[in-house]
């Protein structure tokens, strides 16, 4: 098994995260006798510092000769408050979603048992959560068109979305369920917007294909609630673009730590994969970021390259770090390793 993998390391604690998620997967490789190369390509913050663009010509050459894209984060503060700023990192990423059709954005949400105490939310509340959200990723408002009135005193951004980009991940959301509990969730507005009427009606279109899969609908508003009042019920979420990011974001504090979560972005060939936290530019270079989030993206991509056997070991790794109480300062701020610590460690757990 050979694989080339493109790392873009990105902003804030990017690149010390993904550094992290490298030693995880140069183990594996030893483990299991693959071969994995790396090469690094510039994004965000850092690539308009170095070139004015957020995501280079280079860049996208490197991702396309890629089997697999390893992103860390971007944003950086000078940016972020400067709302008058014509380019912004975050451009590059979703240009970088939408050149290599990354329609769907693939979201585990899991507890686990030695970090109930840290979640904000009940132990009670949190017990046997484990659900997906499968989030449409390039299309509704983040890429529709967008703009100020003549008197500059207005403003607009347009959703919109076609029966095939619904097509396509509500398919992906079915199939997942068929190998989950067989339930699957849709969150929508549909009392109020018509793009979310559409997706109603793909999505039970498509139902009939899988009548083993149970579907619900929820509106969004409720299902923000629902997520803090009994997030179990869930097995399968399907949602559109800015419905799942914000939903996303809510659902990754049941776990007691956003830096735990992972992510995947695929398509119809290449795939990124990311943790879901943003580039936290004041533990930049500080060795406290955590880098679990990035290591569960590693083992989904190995999930993504067909290695299922790769992809558990890396995830029975971390979780024993957990059970050991080896973490980050994020979750426990009395007794913590370091990032380059936690890594070390779990690619030693993964040779063992």
């Amino acid at each position: 098994m050979q694989k080339k993998i493109c790392v873009l390391g990105g902003d804030g604690i990017g690149p010390e995260v993904t550094d992290q998620a490298i030693k995880v997967l140069k183990a594996i490789a030893t483990k299991y006798e693959f071969e994995f190369s790396f090469e690094h390509a510039l994004i965000g913050a850092a690539a308009i510092d170095a070139t004015g663009d957020p995501l280079p010509a280079e860049t996208v050459e490197k991702c396309w000769a890629s089997d697999g894209i390893l992103l860390g984060a971007v944003g950086a503060p000078k940016y972020d408050n400067d709302p008058s700023a014509k380019v912004r990192p975050e451009q590059g990423l979703l240009r970088l979603r939408k050149t290599f059709g990354l329609y769907a954005n693939i979201r585990p949400i899991a507890t686990y048992k030695v970090l109930y105490p840290y979640s904000p939310l009940r132990e009670e509340r949190i017990q046997g959560v484990d659900f997906v959200v499968y989030r449409e990723l390039t299309g509704g408002a983040y890429f529709g068109a967008k703009g100020r009135t003549p008197e500059n005193n207005g403003a607009y951004d347009r959703i919109e979305y076609n029966a095939e980009e619904v097509d396509r991940i509500a398919i992906l959301a079915f199939q997942a369920a068929q190998q989950r509990s067989k339930k699957l969730c849709l969150v929508d507005k549909a009392n109020v917007l018509e793009t979310s009427r559409l997706w109603r009606e793909r999505v039970q279109k498509i139902a009939a294909d899988y009548p083993e899969v149970t579907l619900s609908t929820m509106f969004v508003d409720n299902a923000a609630m629902q997520i803090i009042l009994n997030p179990a019920q869930f097995d399968v979420m399907l949602t559109e673009n800015m419905f799942g990011d914000i939903l996303t974001d809510e659902a990754s504090v049941i776990t007691g730590s956003i830096g735990l979560l992972p992510s995947a972005s695929i398509g119809d060939s290449i795939g990124m994969f990311e943790p879901i936290h943003g580039s936290y530019p004041q533990a930049a270079g500080k060795n406290i970021a955590n880098p679990f989030g990035t290591i569960l993206s590693a083992a989904m991509m190995l999930d993504h390259f067909e290695l299922p056997h790769a992809a558990e070991t890396v995830r029975q790794a971390v979780l024993k770090a957990l059970d050991e109480g080896k973490v980050s300062i994020d979750i426990n701020k009395d007794n913590y390793l370091g990032t380059q610590e936690l890594g070390d460690l779990i690619a030693q757990y993964v040779l063992a």
